[in-house]
């Protein structure tokens, strides 16, 4: 047994050492492949620091990274980040609304208000931290070098019916021009599908009239409404072609002949003190409103005064587009 196991010894050893040279190779290919994959990790990984240069109103901005604070100063600007599936946290107060819109509500929980369009809360906004702010030079020229203090801040032209050009830029600055384009081309999508099967009915003659406090206001083409009608090639009276101003026409009573069309949609800017409300009512009880055409064959149509013109964003054109498919009868 001994004299045995004496013979089999340098072969034991050999054993030994061959498998530690195993073990330690393994190892080398173990610790190569680990730094071969950070290398890999290392290639791949988003640059932090990349920065992208934003042209816009008030001249160029330079936006770091992808922003992931947002503050957003006008309402079409808050429609346009929850289209691309960003919720701000800092947005201006809905014009009607306690805070939100009825149509944003639910997705602006949490939210802090920042001041109206017209007044935001610079002091506010600051304590938010935010890494982009995004404005409007027809709103708050004023203010963008304090705004450009707190974060890099980024201001479409003006509002009306400018909202797509708004919103690409937007998208833009936030590093989502992609699902931008895809998001305006869905809607040009719609608009092309709503003219092919509205056919003859376009040839109708639309007025859109808005009741504020003590106004009553024809709206025109240059307007949320007139951006999306000249699109669907929908067309005014030929009593409104005269009007100096392509914005809005403000009528008395006395003019109230001037909306009579093929069709017509009126809505109520009503802030809550019931000033609003009470012009409509004393508009429509008017005797003159009453003898319009498109009133007697009721083809006049109340509608939601911030889908069709207060939010002017991408959520209230879809939202208004739905319901002229509804209105006009036609399968969306």
């Amino acid at each position: 047994m001994f004299t045995q196991g004496k013979k089999k010894q340098p072969f034991a050893l050999a054993a030994v050492l061959l498998a530690f040279v195993i073990i330690l190779s393994a190892c080398g290919q173990n610790g190569s492949n680990a730094n071969t994959n950070s290398g890999n990790a290392a290639s791949t990984e988003p640059d932090a620091a990349a920065s992208t240069t934003i042209k816009h109103a008030m001249g160029e901005t330079v936006i770091k990274g992808t922003p992931a604070r947002v503050v957003v100063l006008t309402n079409e600007g808050t429609e346009a980040l929850l289209a691309l599936g960003i919720k701000p946290v800092g947005a201006a107060k809905s014009w009607t609304g306690d805070p939100w819109y009825k149509h944003i509500a639910a997705d602006m929980e949490g939210v802090t208000v920042v001041g109206e369009e017209s007044q935001p809360n610079l002091e506010l906004i600051a304590s938010l931290k935010p890494d982009l702010i995004i404005g409007n030079k027809l709103r708050q020229e004023k203010v963008y070098d304090q705004l450009s203090a707190i974060a890099p801040t980024v201001f479409s032209e003006t509002l009306r019916g400018a909202w797509q050009d708004n919103f690409s830029l937007y998208a833009k600055a936030l590093g989502k021009t992609t699902e931008g384009d895809k998001i305006i081309a869905d809607y040009n999508k719609r608009i092309e599908d709503f003219k092919a099967k509205a056919g003859d009915k376009l040839k109708q003659k639309v007025s859109v009239v808005r009741f504020m406090a003590g106004k009553t206001r024809v709206y025109l083409s240059d307007t949320f409404t007139g951006i999306t009608f000249a699109k669907l090639g929908i067309t005014r009276p030929d009593s409104q072609s005269n009007y100096k101003d392509t914005f809005v026409e403000e009528i008395t009573k006395e003019r109230l002949p001037e909306v009579d069309a093929d069709m017509l949609f009126y809505f109520t800017y009503e802030t809550g003190d019931g000033k609003g409300t009470a012009m409509e009512k004393e508009m429509m009880n008017d005797p003159l409103w009453n003898s319009l055409s498109v009133v007697k064959n009721k083809k006049a149509f109340r509608v939601d005064d911030a889908i069709w013109n207060t939010a002017g964003g991408v959520r209230a054109a879809n939202l208004m587009l739905d319901e002229l498919y509804k209105i006009y009868g036609i399968q969306a």
